[in-house]
């Protein structure tokens, strides 16, 4: 029998990639599987699959040095015989969980080196040259341990040059996400923002140019204080319904009622060639995508004509696509279904879970 041991220090236990897609998928063919988490919820067990909790850590230095520790305390108490990782800082175990016998893969999620670039915590002055390490580091360890998953073809080109059993598993939408009823009479006058809120993001341009339109904006998602308070002073603001965070049920229910979904990061490196889950779930719930001009989105975007891209740092851009859209019900529903065929005939979980089923069989 085959023990597997999913690792994370930094995502919560019921993170969509980790429990909902990788792991769900995987006890469907192996009967133990295990995540160790740090979200101070304790151990449990669900739907089979058991949760190991080491703690919440009080910041991010704790996580990075006593965290990882326990981590790997708990990862060779556990005897696995596969051990997936999932943050860059556990890469500092990978090699020690190898000499246990078992196989280690990496799950990189992000493209780090690039995302360190624009990291606001980071001093200016030290992001590139800390990137530069970071990626040495990462493909020093990347090479020795027995493979990678990347979440996108992009990342996966990358840790490929370095270790030839590399595979993109992408976040494509659960069966479950792609949405049966979709009428264009259950819209409401709104869009919608469902995820992180952060600068980078582009949502202080969205609330720019929101106020262009007579359309709502449902901004859903978790946002610190500061950046809050900036975003109420922008006068586009009134027409914001801030939802905070919300579960998938309400997350389905908020893209069911609006007119398109907008994903308008702004051009920092780790954008560029990333594939946001927010493009594939819009699309799966039938709803237009108004996203960035990036090359690889047009072409999942506009190529496929499923959406509207636009500059991110233009509210003029932004607020002409909403009220196209909002203006021409018609192409926006015709938008709606192309994004969800697309879903279901290429860009969904079941494709993705076939491929995670093989890399793990050929361990």
């Amino acid at each position: 029998m085959t023990k597997i041991c999913h690792i994370t220090t930094v995502h919560q236990r019921y993170d969509v990639r980790i429990y909902h897609k990788q792991c769900t998928s995987l006890s469907k063919k192996w009967s133990d599987i295990n995540i160790i988490v740090a979200d101070g919820k304790g151990d449990e067990e669900k739907n089979g699959i058991k949760f190991h909790d080491i703690g919440k850590p009080t910041g991010r230095k704790e996580r990075f040095l006593k965290k990882t520790k326990q981590a790997f305390e708990k990862a060779i108490s556990i005897k696995a015989d596969v051990y997936h990782l999932h943050d860059p800082e556990l890469l500092r175990i990978a090699l020690k969980l190898k000499k246990s016998g078992a196989k280690v893969i990496f799950d990189s999620h992000e493209d780090l080196p690039r995302q360190i670039t624009s990291k606001p915590y980071i001093p200016k002055f030290l992001r590139k040259p800390l990137a530069f390490f970071v990626e040495i580091y990462e493909d020093r360890i990347a090479k020795r341990i027995d493979g990678i998953v990347t979440a996108t073809p992009f990342i996966r080109d990358r840790f490929i040059k370095i270790n030839r059993n590399c595979i993109d598993i992408n976040n494509y939408p659960l069966e479950s996400e792609i949405s049966i009823n979709h009428s264009v009479t259950q819209k409401e006058n709104k869009v919608c923002y469902i995820g992180g809120i952060t600068k980078i993001r582009g949502l202080s341009q969205v609330i720019e140019g929101i106020k262009d339109t007579s359309l709502k904006l449902d901004l859903a998602g978790e946002v610190t204080d500061d950046y809050l308070s900036e975003l109420q002073s922008i006068s586009g603001w009134q027409q914001v319904n801030l939802l905070g965070f919300i579960d998938r049920k309400q997350s389905q229910d908020v893209k069911n009622s609006s007119v398109a979904g907008i994903v308008t990061f702004l051009a920092e490196p780790n954008h560029i060639n990333a594939q946001p889950n927010k493009i594939f779930e819009y699309m799966a719930s039938g709803l237009p995508v108004i996203g960035s001009n990036f090359p690889l989105w047009k072409i999942i975007i506009e190529d496929n004509h499923c959406g509207i891209c636009v500059d991110p740092t233009s509210p003029a851009e932004i607020s002409n696509a909403i009220n196209y859209l909002a203006d021409n019900p018609k192409i926006a529903k015709q938008m709606g279904e192309n994004g969800k065929r697309l879903v279901q005939e290429k860009y969904n979980w079941g494709i993705e879970e076939k491929k995670l089923y093989e890399f793990y069989s050929n361990l």
